[in-house]
């Protein structure tokens, strides 16, 4: 079974090996990145199934972000982090994104 590969993207680098251990969720491979060039390198290496965002990077760059995303895959999910809950809230994000994006299949049927 292929792995999910998740992009990880944050105002200032993300380390992927703490996130990987703290997520303890092994059937995911993760790419760490800060902005659109980052997630460009990630889809020319392959299938992105999903990006989550931090809340530090600024709007008009998300904005950017997800309009590349969208337009490079049909099947890629974006989530994007409230502001409310700082840094400090970044991996219970992840956590609670992908586990509950564990059994997601994308279907041409919705």
């Amino acid at each position: 079974m292929d792995k999910t590969v998740v992009v990880l993207l944050g105002r200032t680098g993300i380390v992927i090996d703490t996130v990987q251990r703290q997520l303890a969720l092994p059937d995911l491979r993760l790419i760490g990145g800060t902005g659109i060039d980052d997630v460009r390198s990630a889809f020319a290496q392959g299938k992105v199934d999903h990006v989550l965002m931090g809340a530090g990077i600024d709007l008009d760059t998300r904005l950017q972000i997800v309009r590349e995303i969208f337009e490079l895959s049909e099947t890629t999910t974006v989530h994007m982090k409230d502001r409310v809950s700082g840094p400090g809230g970044f991996l219970p994000f992840l956590r609670a994104v992908l586990r509950g994006l564990r059994d997601y299949e994308p279907s041409s049927s919705d």
